[in-house]
């Protein structure tokens, strides 16, 4: 591994806070024909990027807002993830202590405090201040492999934009009102919403500029079979 990939690696974050300033659209064409290098099944590359900025992105997060204060989610269009009640171990357990890190020691918001919880969740519609929002599709007809697909574009994607300097943050939370999406953006009829990504310059000098996950080391999630009978790990 090349340092400029381990150094992306290791500074990628899920950015909340983005200034202002603009990204060139011509330097998110050239992310983009580096996440479109991301392997894929049988090089179907079924993914589809709608990049949406200036008016068209003010225009999406004026009706997702919308839709959001209404409480107009719509079903997912696949199961993303457990509902509240259904997480089991270990990643429950992993799920709070996100949870207690981003709203408790960055935000400062209370574990009972479920207005302000709301409102941190409902800047995702603004793509939490970015100033490139995008939502990437993925086509239903190479069956679920294609969400691995769509997974591989959306690293390489995040990891290019570490390499020139800017950050990422993917998120899931637009699924729940993909109807409003394909309002604004043409989405294929046999695509599904994958999740939204926010794309520009960190914004440092917010509280959540220095809040950081953590991961488990290797040993918890690795076996090694030396062909010996050992197994390690």
């Amino acid at each position: 591994m090349s340092a400029t990939v381990e150094d992306a690696l290791l500074s990628r974050r899920s950015c909340r806070a983005f200034r202002p300033d603009p990204v060139p659209r011509a330097e998110v064409e050239r992310l983009l024909a580096l996440a479109a290098r991301s392997a894929s099944n049988s090089n179907s590359q079924p993914w589809q990027v709608h990049v949406l900025t200036g008016a068209a992105k003010r225009a999406l997060t004026a009706d997702l807002l919308c839709a959001h204060d209404e409480g107009a989610r719509a079903a997912g269009e696949f199961a993303y993830q457990p509902g509240a009640d259904e997480w089991c171990e270990p990643f429950r357990s992993r799920r709070r202590r996100f949870g207690e890190g981003l709203y408790g020691d960055a935000l400062g918001i209370a574990a009972d405090d479920a207005d302000g919880r709301r409102g941190h969740h409902r800047r995702n519609y603004d793509f939490f201040g970015a100033p490139v929002g995008m939502i990437l599709t993925v086509s239903r007809r190479p069956r679920q492999g294609a969400l691995v697909d769509a997974g591989l574009f959306l690293q390489a994607l995040m990891l290019a934009a570490r390499g020139a300097g800017l950050h990422t943050c993917a998120q899931a939370a637009f699924l729940d009102f993909h109807p409003v999406l394909r309002r604004h953006v043409r989405v294929p009829g046999d695509h599904v919403v994958v999740c939204g990504i926010a794309l520009g310059h960190a914004d440092d000098e917010h509280p959540l500029g220095a809040h950081r996950t953590t991961r488990e080391p290797v040993s918890t999630f690795t076996a090694f079979y030396d062909g010996t009978g050992n197994r390690s790990g």
